[in-house]
């Protein structure tokens, strides 16, 4: 597809999503509340938009610090996602890139109803259908085009942490560890800028192609069909993955704790670049992986 038909369909799509989520509320989260800090947007695109934006924001923090203040800002930065959220976000965002493929959605549309009770039942199904194979191989780049890029800048400010304690002020100790842990926990969650919808559709509209599948992305494609269709009660259903959901909150958990044991700037630099960077843009690439590859590197 030309560059420019590219832009005209992604945005279509991002249209056609809007319109047909525009009632629908975001997935509670367990306990039956929905996100408490930040705007949780609503609609398939308004989810897209929490990962594209955090795993930007984050991915953008500069390795190099001149003082404490700088620091702080930053894990803050990195602090702003929910695990729940960007679990569901971070399918959200595959099923918006799966959608870019026209031969899979006319497939879905000319499918139905009937197809569409057979994905809910069995998600995986999705990816067998005329197209779905590249659409989920555009979801399964898009996915891994984001967490590469945050798992590879958290590397450098992990470099950071180390050099920079030459510098003398990096080895002080923190006066206010409670206040500012406190305020990294209540940064967390998505919060919305007005230019969010058209980055989301830059985003998307990025070329690629990467093989193989996994239960996120299977669930990414799933999602793009039941949405294509209308169908925004099952596709909410689909939401979630146990493992990469698992992952996300154990770096957020791994954070916290990194930060609470933390004495000294360099070591906040420590923090931020290994467990607030590198760990959920390594949960990112994970996700994408099948589950066999996946089990194995983990070993």
């Amino acid at each position: 597809m030309r560059p420019g038909t590219a832009r005209v369909f992604t945005a279509a799509m991002i249209a056609i999503v809007l319109a047909g989520c525009a009632s629908s509320s975001a997935p509670p989260l367990r306990g039956g509340s929905t996100a408490a800090t930040g705007v949780f947007d609503v609609g398939l695109a308004g989810q897209a938009a929490a990962f594209e934006a955090y795993t930007r924001r984050a991915a953008d923090i500069d390795a190099e610090f001149a003082n404490p203040s700088e620091i702080g800002v930053q894990l803050r930065t990195a602090a702003g996602y929910e695990p729940r959220q960007l679990e569901a976000a971070m399918i959200a965002y595959a099923a918006m890139a799966a959608m870019q493929q026209p031969r899979f959605v006319q497939t879905v549309k000319a499918g139905g109803r009937d197809l569409g009770r057979r994905l809910a039942a069995d998600p995986n199904a999705a990816v067998d259908l005329p197209g779905g194979a590249a659409a989920a191989a555009r979801a399964n780049a898009a996915l891994a085009r984001r967490g590469e890029a945050l798992a590879a800048a958290g590397a450098r400010v992990k470099k950071t942490s180390y050099s920079i304690q030459r510098q003398a002020w990096s080895r002080a100790r923190i006066p206010n560890g409670p206040q500012r842990l406190a305020a990294v926990k209540q940064a967390a969650g998505y919060r919305a800028e007005p230019a969010d919808r058209a980055r989301l559709s830059a985003a998307i509209s990025e070329s690629g192609r990467r093989g193989g599948t996994s239960p996120v992305i299977s669930r990414g494609v799933a999602v793009a069909a039941l949405t294509v269709l209308g169908q925004d009660a099952a596709a909410r259903g689909l939401m979630s993955e146990r493992n990469a959901g698992m992952c996300l909150r154990s770096a957020k958990l791994n954070y916290h704790q990194c930060l609470a044991a933390s004495g000294t700037h360099y070591e906040d630099i420590y923090c931020l670049g290994v467990h607030a960077m590198s760990d959920p843009g390594q949960c990112v690439v994970e996700a994408t992986k099948p589950a066999r590859v996946r089990r194995a590197s983990l070993d």
